[in-house]
């Protein structure tokens, strides 16, 4: 017996080391086999504000969002929306905007910029591409290159600061169709996202879901309009908001928003809001509530921890004051709602087309006389003011005098 306690004993001291090193060699490997946590929403601080205003262009997307006295404009309507965009420039007293996103090409998104690049002027001007074969997008690039140091096409990942919150770039130029070129980013404030989408469809949906990014958002601007060709589940799932946008003309010949992208979104729980029926819908975000404000006043309130609460405008809703703000009485304001009274005409600067010589640096009214001398290597095409030709070097014509 005495012989076995003594073999017993040798053993354990023999294998006790290997055990010891086994349990640190597992020890080890744990946190690498660990499913990844999401990180916490980044904290923002007392008093800091988020709104995001979805304008109401028609057939068209634009969106203004302002936090902490800092400002972004991702799109801004058709051409004929041009002087709606300078006109809510104006009334919040924006003369600098942060950044501003054309998100692709096409002309009711990138038509009205030129709008707000003639009164305001850009830190970075973003597109998913830096040139495109429309003069509204001719337009636009000249505009940002006037009043925002040109056009830059990011790269996916790039982060950018708004104030308090974060704006950071999840997908772009996924297709080649041009919808699905859109650029697609999020906006992070504390506990509260928006997601932009663009006009992304199914391809460019299904590219940001592959590539893994974070998608989930408190707010969704449904892509396309609300055409069929977005929002598909895969997409849906991904995401979760809790309130989504559409911006949508009424009676538009397209049909939009489709039947089944709102049934996906019903589907999903969200409270649909739609500039057909809303009017200019106003987001604003402390980084822990989320309050959205319509036209006729009805407000929604989405809580800390997410419930929705539901209120006329007069009525308490979530124990906040659910009527909106004031529309500033002057364009002196710097926050409110822009009014609905369009300003007199000599207000704004007179926008029209002018033909440029390249070569020279003169512009010309379109049916100048001696417009055919200019070959066609040296002819150019300018909408806007006079005074941005002039700031952009360009001298009149002395026989047209534009």
């Amino acid at each position: 017996m005495k012989l076995l306690l003594t073999l017993l004993a040798e053993l354990w001291r023999s294998t006790r080391g290997l055990l010891a090193a086994a349990l640190v060699t597992l020890s080890g490997l744990l946190p690498q086999i660990s499913p990844a946590l999401p990180a916490p929403p980044p904290a923002v601080a007392d008093g800091s504000e988020l709104t995001v205003r979805f304008l109401d262009v028609g057939q068209a997307d634009a969106a203004l969002l302002s936090c902490d006295g800092e400002h972004m404009l991702i799109d801004g309507g058709n051409k004929g929306d041009s002087r709606l965009i300078y006109r809510t420039l104006e009334q919040l007293g924006i003369r600098w905007l942060t950044l501003v996103v054309g998100t692709h090409a096409h002309e009711d998104h990138i038509g009205g910029l030129p709008g707000a690049l003639s009164f305001a002027e850009a830190g970075q001007v973003l597109c998913p591409v830096t040139d495109y074969d429309s003069e509204a997008f001719r337009d636009f690039a000249r505009l940002a290159e006037l009043k925002g140091g040109g056009l830059i096409v990011p790269s996916v990942g790039d982060e950018y600061a708004l104030g308090g919150a974060t704006v950071r770039i999840l997908g772009l130029n996924a297709g080649e169709d041009t919808n699905d070129s859109s650029i697609l980013l999020k906006v992070t404030h504390g506990e509260i996202s928006f997601l932009f989408t663009g006009d992304a469809e199914r391809a460019a949906e299904q590219a940001v879901l592959d590539s893994g990014a974070e998608l989930a958002a408190t707010v969704l601007k449904v892509g396309h309009h609300g055409s069929e060709t977005s929002t598909s589940y895969p997409f849906l799932r991904a995401v979760m908001p809790q309130v989504a946008v559409i911006s949508v003309g009424e009676d538009n010949s397209y049909d939009h928003p489709h039947e089944q992208p709102l049934s996906r979104l019903e589907d999903a729980g969200c409270r649909i809001f739609r500039t057909d029926h809303d009017g200019t819908v106003v987001c604003r975000s402390d980084g822990r509530v989320l309050t959205v404000e319509t036209g006729d006043g009805s407000s929604l309130t989405v809580g800390e921890a997410g419930e929705a609460g539901e209120a006329a405008a007069g009525e308490e809703g979530s124990g906040e004051p659910s009527a909106p703000e004031a529309a500033p009485q002057s364009a002196s304001a710097e926050e409110g709602e822009p009014s609905d009274a369009a300003p007199p005409e000599e207000e704004l600067p007179p926008q029209e087309r002018f033909l440029l010589n390249t070569r020279t640096k003169k512009f010309h009214r379109m049916d100048c006389a001696g417009a055919d001398a200019i070959s066609v290597a040296n002819r150019g095409e300018f909408f806007g003011n006079r005074t941005d030709l002039v700031a952009l070097g360009y001298e009149p014509c002395g026989s047209c005098k534009p």
